[in-house]
């Protein structure tokens, strides 16, 4: 059945369904007279037909509704309506620790698990002290709140649910691998049924896995009663010795050997934060000395001493003697009989004198104070005014709610009780601040200050800095009423994953390119020549290495790309450039020859005595070297002739002439 959108008891409005749970369906829903999110618990059929748990119900939820403390789910009311029974609760934001369990998938830091286990342990020290027994502690129960508190929940309903469950259906609520061993076989459970499920607790904690499991509940049940777990150190080296021995003292079978108190145990887990390894858990252990003593069951041991005795009460104490003593079994029966009825006897009257009658708890929320204290008075209830506070739906002077809460047919308490209530000091104005581009915590105080209530709405923002204030809702200078919420829009920083830059210098162009990408890094690429270092490698980047910068930042890499060098042949025409000579007589001639001298760059790639008349001088082939233009010049006789630049790119051989 969904019930979104449905409105239960005239005041909670369901919003969505958020669990749903062995005895309950869990709902987000809106209590439309105190303007708050809370969370419903709809108890499902099978535990509404029995008239044994409705009582029951009634009486442990109004145990329940009594506990304040910190790591304790509160509950704020409870009702009927037709067929539906639900329970209203504080609603927590955040995980179960099974959740958390099931997530990490093995052992939890130990020092994270003492702290939840402290936790856990306060919460059942003041239950315990209010005589309220949980009797389902499992991680299930329990939910870690984002700021890291642990909160138990269900406190008290799980006695009702299950004793009546027990013997209506056969069967037990929760899971067996947390139940004491008296808790398993049916016995009786008290306050040290929960310190040995906490035990449990821990031990899954610390070690990631429950010390006792099986393929049926049945044979883990049996496993409690009857097999010692392995110890958590043997499972975790990394469990502290003081840790270890904390929970195998918690689950000792023997109620007489574990801790006795919830206080007993915190104390222990509050030491071992600052001592570890200390040796300061006391181990108990059976007293070996000790003789079983035979009580003497002969209720008429004087008449032994009186022998013989002639009065006729003496023959009658005689015969009774005599008869018992024929039958030794019958009298113990017969004598602890007479001590029970005795005993009961005795508490029924001190309590027909000490435990006061009950009443009905009249419905005063919406009366004046004044009326509201004329019906508690007469119904013999004493009238307290907790607080008086603004409230602009409850006019000044009338009740906004009352503790303990009106819960129609739950509605007994005992004769004499206190009823707080709070009173409404009618509507009170102010006006609203201006927190825009204020930090978080400075624009709550603002408001607050200002009498408003907050609620913060986290979003990204690419121009605010995270944890400022980007909007609000309520625009500023405006008139509203004390009490009002104002909504604020406040940034969580630009949403974009920070990635922290590397090095990629010295790496060749793709190993680097894939480095940065694979950061979440755009690429960009630009190359310069360094022909003293290898070509192809990263010679610089535009980010240095450590830096952080937000995904999807470009990086530029500039990569040494050295030219390809390529040569080229230098031919001389000797003859065009001298002007050659000629044979003027026989026997003699113009001088024949000249020095020949070429520079390429600057380096002498040739220098030779040549003929005037030769018109191809081959320099030398490939003498010419270089990645783009080459300065080539031709002197005769030291006399420079000829200049050219060169592109071996673009040619392999050139002639001058």
């Amino acid at each position: 059945m969904n019930l979104e959108g449905k409105l239960l008891g005239n005041r909670y409005e369901m919003v969505e369904k958020i669990g749903n749970g062995g005895m309950s369906t869990v709902y987000k829903a809106m209590d439309k007279v105190l303007k708050r999110n809370v969370a419903v618990k709809i108890l499902r059929d099978e535990f509404t037909t029995d008239e044994e748990f409705i009582k029951r119900f009634e009486a442990e939820a109004q145990s329940a509704a009594r506990l304040t403390h910190p790591n304790i789910v509160s509950i704020y009311d409870v009702g009927v309506e037709g067929n539906l029974y639900y329970i209203v609760m504080e609603l927590i934001q955040g995980k179960t620790l099974k959740e958390i369990i099931i997530e990490e998938r093995g052992p939890l830091p130990w020092k994270w698990s003492v702290n939840v286990a402290i936790q856990i342990a306060s919460a059942l020290e003041i239950a315990h002290r209010n005589n309220i027994v949980h009797r389902d502690i499992k991680p299930h129960n329990i939910i870690i709140t984002e700021d890291g508190i642990a909160k138990v929940t269900d406190f008290g309903i799980a006695k009702a649910v299950s004793n009546s469950t027990i013997t209506a259906f056969g069967t037990t609520i929760g899971s067996v691998h947390y139940f004491s061993p008296e808790h398993a076989r049916g016995g009786f459970t008290d306050a040290k049924s929960d310190l040995y499920s906490l035990g449990v607790v821990m031990y899954e904690m610390i070690t990631g896995r429950v010390p006792f499991d099986a393929d049926t509940p049945v044979s883990v049940a049996l496993k409690h009663m009857q097999e010692e777990p392995e110890e958590p150190i043997d499972i975790n080296p990394n469990v502290p010795i003081a840790i270890n021995k904390i929970i195998m003292k918690a689950l000792q079978k023997d109620v007489t050997l574990r801790y006795q108190s919830a206080t007993e145990m915190l104390g222990d887990l509050r030491k071992s934060l600052k001592n570890p390894d200390g040796d300061f858990v006391e181990e108990l252990e059976y007293d070996s000395t000790a003789r079983t003593q035979k009580i003497n069951t002969d209720m008429y041991g004087e008449i032994e001493d009186v022998p013989n005795s002639r009065s006729k009460k003496g023959k009658k104490e005689g015969k009774l003697k005599q008869f018992i003593k024929k039958h030794k079994a019958l009298s113990i029966i017969v004598g602890l009989i007479l001590l029970f009825a005795l005993s009961l006897g005795g508490t029924l009257g001190v309590l027909s004198i000490t435990n006061p009658a009950e009443v009905e708890m009249p419905n005063v929320v919406g009366m004046s104070k004044e009326e509201a204290q004329k019906e508690i008075e007469a119904a013999k209830l004493k009238f307290e005014i907790e607080k008086e506070e603004y409230n602009k739906d409850v006019p000044e002077g009338y009740v906004i709610s009352q503790d303990p809460t009106y819960m129609e047919r739950f509605n007994k308490v005992k004769e004499g009780s206190t009823v707080s209530v709070v009173v409404s000091k009618g509507q009170e104005k102010t006006t609203v601040p201006n927190v825009k581009g204020k930090e978080k915590e400075e624009a709550i105080k603002l408001l607050e200050d200002a009498k408003l209530k907050v609620e913060v709405i986290e979003e990204t923002s690419k121009t605010v800095k995270e944890g400022f204030v980007i909007s609000q809702e309520t625009d500023p200078d405006e008139e509203a009423f004390a009490g009002d919420t104002v909504k604020i829009h406040v940034s969580t920083g630009t949403g974009i994953k920070e990635v922290t830059v590397v090095s990629v210098m010295g790496q060749s162009e793709a190993n680097a390119k894939s480095t940065l990408e694979g950061l979440g890094l755009k690429v960009n690429i630009a190359y310069e020549e360094d022909n003293a270092k290898d070509s192809g490698i990263v010679l610089k980047q535009s980010i240095d290495s450590g830096k952080k910068v937000d995904e999807g930042t470009t990086i530029t890499i500039t990569v040494n790309k050295v030219a390809e060098k390529k040569n080229a042949t230098i031919y001389v025409n000797v003859k065009s450039i001298t002007g050659g000579y000629t044979e003027t007589e026989e026997g003699t001639t113009t001088k024949k020859k000249v020095k020949l001298r070429v520079e390429a760059n600057g380096e002498t790639i040739f220098n030779q005595e040549v003929d005037k008349n030769q018109v191809q001088v081959n320099t030398g082939a490939g003498k010419v070297v270089g990645t783009g233009k080459v300065t080539v010049k031709v002197f005769i006789d030291d006399v420079k002739e000829k200049e050219k630049d060169i592109d071996v790119r673009e040619t392999t051989s050139y002639t001058f002439d």
